[in-house]
């Protein structure tokens, strides 16, 4: 295989790789080369095995403590509890096993972007061969629709044209050519190569195979993507930061009872028994079962608005995301080139005047306009298939200009049929085509500019006389200036004969016309999209594979740059050094940038490094093979669903089936508001949980009744707070959330002001727990099952009315999140629904130790319930608390 055959002429190439382009290789030799160099395939990725899906949804530290709890549970013969928290565990992991493994896919993407067949030349004759089985020195034929098989030097050519974009990131086609080009000429500029899993768009070629399978460009893209390590998403990391805490704090707790137990004279075996309740009671069993179910609701509603997640985690790290990294072509633009500016003879026209109606038939009144729309519909070889236009881009952008300007093209091609075409000849950059109309012949030329105006010594003047084309410098000066803004320059010439010209006097004695600048538009929505995320404090960053001033000029239409900064603020890929060779002075100028042009995959994948390595929670959006990496990399990777790559959408987190970039702005709204009501029933799951061990604890210290038996305990976590907590997690959140900045990644779920809220919040609920305990046990002198009952119910309703406590406290008690969620009422509802029907099934309210209670026992129950409440909002509105 050969690494520099850009460098080389097409003679040496052949020479070296022992060929005749004429015959191709034999089939002899191409079995030996086979066994050589292997198939041409990449890599196969091997997809993650449904077990090992599902094992890994065990992979959490509370996990470990349930099973832990439910092990000793079944040692001490406490199988009813040993049971029900299995059933917790099995549960929460079931959910996050079925929402990940529908997203699985079972075919390696990169083999799909490649799978067809090439036309190859094999012992002199034509074959359509399985591209698995082309080899080095193989020569293959190539036309317009084709995917290229393999890496290959170009031999011949015809107006050979290739779409690189999915490849290199260009937005143009490249125009190829067969000379040899400077060995340090970078990859989007070797315009003698094609290069595996790019599209032919227009003209014919032949050319040598000199690279298969993993040595391609493709191959090497393919190997930077299975090298790339994802790293955990913030949420995984804070979750599981959170449950070594309660890990922690539940074995001190459990430990510190049963001693204290013990030293004061109670039998060890009963205070170890104990501790293990305390245990279970100390951690929520509801967190990861209530944790996925909002993610998973999440993922749901986002599906609804063509937002696919692949894993539910997703969700919250877009609402965690800082920096947010876009391709460019297709995706803050159209994918498509549209007439930017035309010149005419004194006159200048862009869409602000085309836009307007009664400017446009002005416009179309100057007869040098007409004849310039004339020669961009006739010489044009786009056309109508099933109602939409197919054909060069370019060529598709001035019919799509045409009809917005309203000129009428079938009535033109009808007036003008065509008798002779001059296709586009990439040396001379020009094509022509020639029509009859009456008595007359009219010729049609459009190509690059420099080399049209040598064939013009006259220009079209507005009324259709001609005169003298006398300022071609100037003309020279505004189309550098155009191209220099990133646009694309095309220049109109025609003529009129009596009888069709000669093929050598074609490109001679033609009228200048005028230009057309063509630029890749970009999207209608996304100036307003770049201005919501700078208010949210997001930095939206362009990493393209185009040039810069086109990347420049798309950055200030879309709002990312101004006009008055200053041109450094465009990196180009050429002037980075290494990742790890990079100054801090290089660094910061590359943290502070905006636009990045002519990036290669392997600069991608390196600034998202950068940015990870300064703490940065990142997000990809791509599209393309060179994508991959970096989309990979990522904190989220976020692919386009419509033209995405199936290799970008294999290693991305999330699929936008609409391909609108601003897509990311619900998606990243909604993840803003899960984490926060991830923080709100965290609170409220503690707090609730810290209010039982406390008063178990608290009662056993002080010789009173028990006011929580073990089945008592996994009754209040498994239904009483669960479903509070879940109806939380469904919450619509702040309307004002994106106009927040990004939290830092670096904080944690709970911060010390909420664990502060989480401590007030379950001592103001042990208060009125151990309140009615004593007063039920010492003054009304209930028995120890009235007592346990009236603790019991006390319990519950405060637990209850604590999700009204979760509010800051600058927002009304009447009028909040929480109160104007109908989830809240639904499942406050519901819990007091499952507690009368528990307590009138006999056999279950044996198992929970339930006994009759009078109205006045009730009513005491309310009133120590409600206190708890009032006493938590005076120190909320106090400033202690959140």
């Amino acid at each position: 295989m050969i690494n520099n055959a850009h460098s080389l002429t097409t003679n040496e190439v052949i020479s070296r790789l022992e060929v005749d382009p004429r015959i191709g290789l034999t089939s002899a030799e191409a079995e030996e080369r086979l066994l050589k160099y292997g198939k041409n395939r990449l890599e196969k990725t091997r997809p993650k095995r449904t077990w090992l899906i599902f094992l890994e949804q065990f992979l959490d530290p509370v996990i470990y403590v349930l099973g832990g709890a439910t092990l000793l549970a079944f040692l001490f013969n406490e199988i009813l509890e040993g049971f029900a928290v299995l059933v917790v565990i099995l549960i929460t992991a079931s959910i996050g096993f079925f929402m990940e493994w529908q997203a699985v896919r079972s075919v390696e993407a990169l083999q799909k972007l490649v799978e067809t067949f090439a036309n190859v030349l094999r012992d002199g004759q034509e074959r359509h061969l399985n591209l698995q089985f082309l080899v080095p020195g193989d020569i293959i034929l190539l036309k317009a629709g084709d995917v290229v098989p393999a890496d290959a030097r170009l031999l011949e050519e015809q107006s050979l044209a290739v779409k690189e974009a999915a490849l290199t990131g260009e937005s143009n086609q490249v125009d190829k050519h067969t000379a040899s080009l400077e060995e340090s000429t970078v990859l989007a500029e070797r315009a003698n190569m094609l290069f595996k899993g790019t599209i032919i768009s227009r003209g014919s070629g032949k050319a040598v195979v000199t690279a298969t399978g993993d040595v391609t460009v493709l191959g090497e893209i393919s190997k930077l993507t299975r090298q790339a390590t994802k790293v955990r998403t913030p949420l995984e990391r804070k979750l599981s930061r959170l449950s070594h805490k309660l890990i922690w704090l539940t074995i001190i707790l459990a430990v510190m009872i049963a001693v204290t137990g013990y030293l004061q004279g109670e039998d060890l075996l009963l205070m170890i028994e104990t501790g293990i309740a305390l245990a279970v009671a100390a951690i929520p069993e509801g967190l990861p079962i209530v944790a996925t179910i909002a993610l998973a609701r999440g993922m749901l509603k986002l599906s609804h608005r063509k937002v696919v997640i692949k894993k539910l985690e997703a969700v919250e790290t877009l609402g965690a995301t800082g920096i947010i990294c876009t391709d460019k072509t297709g995706t803050l633009t159209e994918n498509k080139m549209a007439v930017h500016r035309v010149l005419l003879m004194d006159a200048d026209f862009g869409p602000e005047e085309w836009c307007e109606k009664s400017t446009a038939e002005s416009m179309l009144l100057k007869e040098n306009f007409r004849d310039l729309l004339k020669v961009a519909v006739l010489c044009n070889n786009s056309k109508r298939e099933e109602g939409k236009l197919v054909g060069d881009p370019v060529e598709v952008g001035l019919l799509n200009f045409s009809n917005e300007i309203e000129f009428d093209e079938e009535n033109i091609r009808e007036e003008y049929p065509r008798i002779r075409e001059v296709p586009f000849d990439a040396d001379i950059k020009k094509m022509a085509t020639i029509h009859t109309n009456k008595d007359e012949c009219y010729i049609a030329v459009k190509g690059a500019f420099e080399s049209l105006i040598e064939s013009c010594e006259y220009i079209l003047k507005e009324d259709g006389s001609k005169t003298a084309f006398s300022d071609k410098q100037g003309w020279a000066e505004k189309v550098n200036f155009l191209a220099a803004s990133g646009m694309r320059v095309l220049a109109f010439a025609s003529a009129h004969s009596k009888e069709p010209p000669r093929e050598n006097a074609i490109f001679s004695n033609l009228v200048f016309i005028g230009v057309t600048a063509f630029l890749d538009p970009p999207r209608s929505d996304i100036r307003q999209a770049i201005a919501t995320y700078r208010n949210a404090g997001i930095k939206v960053v362009m990493i393209t594979g185009d040039h810069p001033d086109t990347a420049r000029k798309i950055g200030e239409e879309i709002g990312l740059l101004s006009s008055a900064e200053d041109r450094q603020e465009v990196v180009h890929g050429g002037d980075l050094p290494e990742y790890d060779k990079m100054s801090a002075a290089k660094e910061e100028q590359v943290l502070q940038a905006s636009i990045f042009a002519r990036m290669a995959p392997k600069q991608k994948l390196d600034l998202v490094n950068l940015y990870q390595k300064n703490n940065q929670v990142v997000g990809m959006l791509g599209d393309g093979v060179n994508d991959a990496p970096a989309l990979k990399k990522a904190d989220i990777g976020i692919a386009m669903g419509i033209r995405g790559t199936e290799a970008a959408k294999e290693v991305a987190d999330v699929i936008l089936m609409d391909d609108k970039f601003t897509s990311t702005e619900l998606a990243i709204r909604q993840g803003r508001t899960i984490f926060e009501n991830i923080r709100q029933f965290v609170v409220f799951l503690l707090s609730c949980n810290l209010a039982e061990i406390i008063s178990v604890g608290a009662a056993s210290m002080v010789n009173l009744p028990m006011p929580l038996l073990p089945l008592q305990i996994l009754f209040l976590n498994l239904v009483t707070d669960v479903f509070p907590a879940l109806a939380l997690g469904m919450g619509r959140g702040d309307k004002k959330v994106m106009e927040q900045p990004p939290r830092d990644p670096k904080e944690a779920i709970l911060t010390h002001k909420l664990w502060l809220s989480i401590v007030v919040f379950g001592l103001t609920i042990t208060t009125a727990v151990i309140g009615i305990t004593v007063y039920a046990w010492h003054y009304k002198e209930y028995s120890l099952l009235e007592v346990n009952n009236m603790a019991f119910y006390t319990l519950i309703f405060a637990q209850l009315l604590n999700v009204f406590n979760l509010p800051k406290k600058e927002r009304s008690f009447f009028v909040n999140e929480v109160t104007t969620n109908e989830w809240i009422w639904a499942a406050l509802a519901f819990s007091l629904l499952i507690l009368v029907v528990v307590y009138h099934i006999p056999v279950v309210a044996e198992v929970l130790n339930l006994v009759p209670l009078n109205l006045e026992q009730i009513l005491t129950i309310g009133a120590f319930g409600i206190a708890g409440l009032i006493v938590t909002q005076g120190l909320k509105r106090s400033g202690l608390t959140i």
